[in-house]
Order: structure tokens, then sequence, then C-alpha cells
């Protein structure tokens, strides 16, 4: 197993660690998620899940996991996934394997978000790319919109967006999510703003270091 394939093993079952009898959990996609869910499987708990993408559905319940649908667990009292990058104040890139959309909104729907990532992932500031899912109905106008953008050669996303990445300037986040996010066409972008993250736990030389988010006041 390779540097990284060991800290994301770690930091995956620090946050495995986390969870207790009885939750309800969301889980994510991506190399830190596989290695997340044989760590959750092997505590024998009581949880119901849902997933975030077909693959980490299938490999799951391949584990014994409960999988359900969003409509029979529509609260989550944890979720888990991973991220490409980790800004200082909590910032996230995430949707690197094109799952951000369904990622966003089970994280939204959780009473508290763990992030969980090897040492390569927290960065100074963040950077393109930034993953977009983009309806097929008026792509290049969408495309026009917020340039520069390249599409994908990925199968559309499992609810039928169209993945991309913006590939300009990121700037301020929370700027650019806005921006993104008022763009007709752009279903979903990879940005994550602190007020959503709750835990960020980071694997680096055998030890996991471990962040608590602050919840953002009005």
């Amino acid at each position: 197993m390779s540097t990284r394939d060991e800290e994301k093993k770690l930091a995956a079952e620090a946050a495995a660690a986390l969870v207790e009898d009885g939750m309800t959990v969301g889980l994510g996609t991506g190399t830190t998620v596989a290695f997340l869910l044989p760590a959750l499987a092997a505590r024998k708990l009581k949880i119901r899940c849902v997933a975030t993408s077909p693959r980490t559905d299938t490999a799951a319940r391949e584990l014994g996991l409960d999988v359900e649908t969003f409509a029979t667990v529509p609260h989550f009292d944890m979720t888990i996934d991973g991220a490409d990058q980790i800004a200082p104040d909590g910032w996230l890139v995430k949707g690197g394997g094109g799952a951000h959309t369904r990622e966003k909104i089970v994280a939204a729907a959780a009473d508290r978000f763990v992030v969980i990532a090897d040492s390569s992932k927290p960065v100074d500031a963040l950077h393109s790319p930034v993953p977009l899912e983009l309806l097929s109905f008026g792509l290049r106008a969408t495309m026009r919109l917020v340039p520069p953008v390249t599409l994908r050669d990925v199968p559309l996303s499992p609810d039928g967006g169209v993945i991309a990445d913006y590939e300009g300037r990121v700037g301020d986040p929370a700027v650019l999510a806005a921006r993104l996010s008022a763009t007709p066409g752009v279903v979903e972008h990879g940005l994550f703003p602190p007020s959503m993250v709750s835990v960020v736990l980071v694997a680096r030389e055998g030890s996991v270091e471990r962040r608590d988010i602050p919840p953002v006041t009005a």
C-alpha cells in the first residue's frame, strides 16, 4: 500500500470511530471513502446509510452495510466524505469523481459533515479545477457564461448532468461560488463552504490531525 493510501485508510478509520450505534450516515464517494466502507462494516453497528453514488452504494451493500434511499432517510446524524482540496479556513473543493451534486445535498442534510483526507489535500488557497455539473440543454451557452470550462470525457452523472471543470482563477471562493450558483445551466459546483463542514480529519505521517470547524453565527 502506498503512503498516500495508508493515510487515506488512517483518516477513514478515524472517521468510522466517530460513528455510533443507531446513527443515520451519509456516505460520500471517492478513493478515501473506499477505505471508510470496510472500516464501518468492521464495527458491526446498526446504522442506516445513504450513498452518494452507485459505486458507493454497491460497495457498501457488498460489505453488508444497510443502504437505503434518500426517500427513507432524509436526514443524517453524520455524513463522511473526502475532498480534493481543503483551505485553511475550511473551504473545500470536491467533485473529482463527478458526484459533487449528490455529495453536497447529503452533506447539507447532516448534523455533522466529517471530511477525511490524506496529507496532499490541505492547500494554502483553493485553485482550479473546480468541478461542475451542467445541464445538457443549452450546454454551450452555459459554458460561455463561466469561461474557461472544459468538459470531461466521462459518463453523465447519475442524474443526467454533464461533468465539467471550471479552469479559471478561484480567488475568493465565496464570490466564485455565488457566481457559479447564479449561472443558468449550472446544476451544482464543487465549492463547499466552511458553514457546511463540522470536522476535518487529515492523516499525516502515521497520525490523524483533527480540526473542528466552528459553526457560523449570525
